[in-house]
């Protein structure tokens, strides 16, 4: 960012919420803009609240990126553009909240950003848990729900035998073992199934 970041700028929703954010939050938007990309800011203390204060900035930029009255310069777009996908790609780079991925496709999907989409396919098995994904299986969104199936598929047995207790994931978690014995032949999942046949029947 060779451009000093006047947030005032964006107009005062956006200013609003830019106060609202605690200063390590606010940091970390601002040093990942510096660098032009989340990685440097990996050690820093990421937690459920940053989630929501950026979760909650992306949405305002969006927001005003799409009003068509009020139309600011063709400068102060770029840079608020340039805000708004840094928010996103350090969304992208940190989330493990259900929410906020939905938030991720459902932006990617419009901007139909099919690379996005992939990179947070990929997210899916390597940073949230199993009862996580299985809340997105359920999502009312169809591409959310497409990518978490296919996730839980990859799942290891073990890792959905763990869901099986569980009265909300217990459904979602038995279909990705039936997929995996369908899709991936896999007798672990099919042996799992067998015995909880038998304990049905």
């Amino acid at each position: 960012m060779s451009w000093p970041l006047v947030i005032e700028d964006f107009g005062s929703r956006i200013a609003t919420v830019w106060s609202e954010l605690r200063p390590a939050t606010r940091g970390l938007v601002e040093r990942a803009l510096q660098s032009g990309s989340p990685q440097p800011i990996r050690n820093f203390q990421y937690d459920a609240r940053s989630d929501i204060e950026l979760s909650k900035l992306l949405t305002v930029l969006d927001d005003r990126l799409a009003e068509k009255r009020d139309v600011l310069d063709p400068e102060t777009i770029a840079k608020l553009r340039s805000v708004a996908e840094t928010c996103a790609a350090v969304l992208l780079e940190k989330t493990e909240s259900a929410e906020v991925f939905t938030q991720l496709v459902r932006r990617a999907q419009s901007q139909r950003d099919y690379k996005r989409i992939d990179v947070l396919a990929d997210v899916l098995n390597s940073r949230f848990p199993p009862g996580e994904i299985c809340e997105l299986a359920r999502s009312e969104e169809v591409v959310v729900r497409e990518l978490a199936n296919e996730a839980l598929a990859r799942c290891p047995v073990s890792s959905l035998a763990g869901l099986l207790g569980d009265p909300v994931d217990a459904d979602v978690a038995r279909a990705a073992l039936r997929r995996q014995v369908v899709e991936y032949g896999s007798e672990e999942a099919r042996e799992l199934l067998s015995v909880l046949d038998d304990r049905e029947s």
